[in-house]
């Protein structure tokens, strides 16, 4: 994808975008590091930095950033090399869909950090999105390293694997508000660290062979093995399935009620290769618009 792109102040603006909303790119579900500040804007951390993001009429505008960072980070973190108006035409036969692609048009699939994403949806399970945003910067905070600030508060990067494997389980549950989750990040965390588990061969095994090996770790069930795949791997057809999920799919496609496995079989067979895409649309419009409750 080729786009306009100007650098000034340290700031990147990108002119004329397309599908770029912030809000549907950050409050559909997919990441635990985002701020709203005064203006409307979103500030995030990734990769160790810290950037604001802010839409203006048609235009996207990065702060705190250069280009070497758009380059090497934001370009490939804000998936800026899919085509989205290709991946919304394709969904958008879909009549349902179309609605929730109209409802989310803005909505972007970003690609983080792999062991922040594993252990920020193990904190995920039967949890709420303020309460596992909170965990996220507790831990951030605690463990994590200096990254920089933005209108008065200071961000800190997730911490290392090693970082975590070291505390004992009653420190991260009650340090970090975790719960019964402690136990499982710890764990996960130190086969992470000692090389019983590596993350990065994920990226070369197709989706079923990566949700059969996340699966291995504590705490990673089929419906949070999905989430690190489509959010952390690229693999965009992962089909998560959560509560809103099943409603959405219950109420519009399968007419009956019906367990997790079977909506994700459906949604593989409804979607195909774009599954991903379709799950955060129909999230995102569900848990919005409170559908299937």
């Amino acid at each position: 994808m080729s786009y306009n792109i100007l650098e000034e102040n340290n700031k990147i603006i990108i002119k004329n975008i397309l599908d770029f909303d912030p809000k549907h790119i950050f409050e559909c579900g997919q990441c635990f590091r985002w701020y709203v500040e005064e203006d409307g804007s979103y500030t995030t951390i990734a990769y160790g930095k810290v950037i604001n993001v802010k839409k203006v009429d048609n235009d996207i505008i990065l702060s705190n950033t250069n280009m070497d960072d758009f380059n090497n980070i934001w370009f490939d973190y804000f998936d800026l090399g899919k085509d989205y108006w290709a991946i919304k035409k394709e969904l958008s036969k879909d009549p349902i869909l179309e609605e929730a692609i109209k409802f989310g048009q803005g909505m972007r699939l970003l690609n983080q950090e792999p062991y922040e994403t594993v252990i920020s949806f193990i904190i995920s399970a039967n949890n709420q999105i303020p309460r596992i945003k909170k965990a996220v910067e507790l831990i951030s905070m605690d463990l994590g390293e200096y990254a920089g600030s933005w209108n008065g508060k200071d961000y800190y990067s997730f911490p290392k694997p090693e970082k975590l494997a070291s505390l004992d389980v009653e420190y991260i549950k009650e340090k970090y508000r975790v719960g019964f989750r402690a136990d499982r990040i710890k764990e996960t965390s130190r086969r992470i660290y000692e090389g019983e588990f590596d993350l990065d061969c994920i990226y070369n095994l197709s989706r079923d062979e990566g949700k059969n090996l996340l699966t291995t770790l504590p705490g990673v069930g089929p419906k949070v093995s999905d989430c690190i795949l489509l959010f952390a791997f690229d693999k965009e057809e992962a089909f998560p399935v959560d509560v809103w999920v099943k409603r959405v799919m219950e109420y519009f496609y399968l007419k009956e009620e019906t367990n997790p496995k079977q909506i994700g079989l459906s949604g593989a067979r409804i979607f195909g290769r774009l599954a991903g895409y379709a799950q955060q649309y129909l999230f995102y419009y569900a848990r919005e618009l409170g559908i299937g409750k």
